[in-house]
C-alpha cells in the first residue's frame, strides 16, 4: 500500500499552499449547501468550519474552542459542540474516532464514504475517494448477513510531506 502509485501527494495539500483560496472556497460551497437545505450558517459554525477548513488537520473540540475569540470570550464547549452537531448533520465536517477529532469535508456536497488517511507526525488528514473499498468491505459484511449503517475508515500513518522531510 505504501507504493501505491494512485494516490498522489495532492490529497495531503502542500504546506504552502494558498489557505485563503482554500478556506474561501469551501465556505462558498458549505454556504449554498445551508441555503439549499434551509439551514443557516451561523457566525458561530462558519468559524467552528474556518477553523477546521484552515487547520488541515484533525482537532479536538477542546482545540477548536482555545481558537475561537469571541469578543474576547471564549465559547462553552456545548456551542462548540452544537456547531459541530450541525455541521456534521450537513455533512460539511467529519467526525475520526481514532483520534477523537473532528475535520471539515473535502467533498461537501457530494455523495461520498469517509475514507480519512491521517498523518501520525503532522497531524494533516487526506480525505480520498475509493468506491472499491467500500463496496468490498460492504460486500462482505452483506454477505454475512450484516446490514452497514456507517461506514468510516480511517488509516493512520505519515503523509508524503513528513515521509520526504525524513528521506532528505
Amino acid at each position: 500500500m505504501a507504493g501505491d502509485a494512485s494516490l498522489s501527494s495532492s490529497e495531503f495539500p502542500d504546506p504552502g499552499h494558498d489557505h485563503d483560496a482554500c478556506r474561501d472556497q469551501a465556505i462558498d460551497r458549505a454556504e449554498r449547501l445551508c441555503a439549499g437545505q434551509g439551514a443557516r450558517l451561523t457566525p458561530q459554525r462558519r468559524e467552528v468550519l474556518e477553523l477546521l477548513l484552515a487547520a488541515h488537520q484533525a482537532l479536538g473540540a477542546y482545540e477548536i474552542m482555545e481558537g475561537i475569540d469571541w469578543g474576547g470570550r471564549k465559547p462553552a464547549p456545548v456551542v462548540v459542540y452544537r456547531a459541530l452537531d450541525f455541521l456534521m448533520e450537513l455533512g460539511l465536517v467529519h467526525r475520526l474516532a481514532s483520534v477523537n477529532a473532528y475535520v471539515a469535508c473535502g467533498h461537501a456536497g457530494e455523495a461520498h464514504g469517509a475514507r480519512f488517511l491521517i498523518c501520525t507526525d503532522c497531524r494533516t488528514v487526506a480525505e480520498v475517494t475509493s468506491p472499491g473499498i467500500a463496496d468490498a468491505l460492504v460486500g462482505e459484511a452483506e454477505r454475512r448477513g450484516f446490514a452497514v449503517g456507517q461506514l468510516t475508515i480511517e488509516i493512520s500513518g505519515v503523509c508524503p510531506h513528513c515521509r520526504g522531510a525524513a528521506d532528505g
